[in-house]
């Protein structure tokens, strides 16, 4: 009796393959401490969407510590925190129609979990960019950098 194992081989070929594709997403953390549990993510030039997913684990309600991520070119990220102060909590703290803005998620509380997909081709390998919270004070704290790669 000959016994075949072709289906090991193209197996482990299809597990090695997948494991190679490229991570189209990041999942981030925020907290009632202000922080975020990444400063950094990169996103792998192969991808042609990308996705933030953000919890907040904390308790406090968004309006007294909510959270979001937003996508800026570095050189942006203050004025665009700024403008988003006046815009308030109902436009999650983003100017309306601020082209500035590559992709951000909307403001959570304590429990939440929400998702923002953007296309990678708006970001660029020689510009530096960053994500932050604009809830008023946050960025403060509350950011890092965006790479592609």
């Amino acid at each position: 009796m000959k016994i075949k194992y072709l289906a090991i081989p193209f197996a482990c070929a299809a597990m090695a393959t997948s494991a190679m594709a490229a991570e189209c997403e990041v999942n981030i953390d925020s907290t009632d401490a202000m922080k975020y549990d990444k400063n950094e993510f990169v996103i792998d030039k192969s991808c042609e969407e990308f996705t933030v997913n953000l919890t907040h684990s904390g308790k406090l309600p968004k309006n007294a510590m909510g959270h979001n991520v937003v996508i800026t070119k570095a050189s942006n990220a203050q004025a665009v925190a700024s403008d988003g102060m006046t815009a308030g909590l109902d436009n999650d703290y983003i100017k309306p129609d601020d082209e500035r803005v590559i992709a951000h998620t909307e403001i959570i509380g304590g429990g939440e979990k929400t998702s923002v997909t953007f296309q990678v081709d708006k970001i660029k390998p020689e510009e530096d960019y960053m994500f932050f919270c604009s809830f008023p004070g946050h960025i403060a704290v509350m950011k890092g950098t965006v790479k592609l790669q």
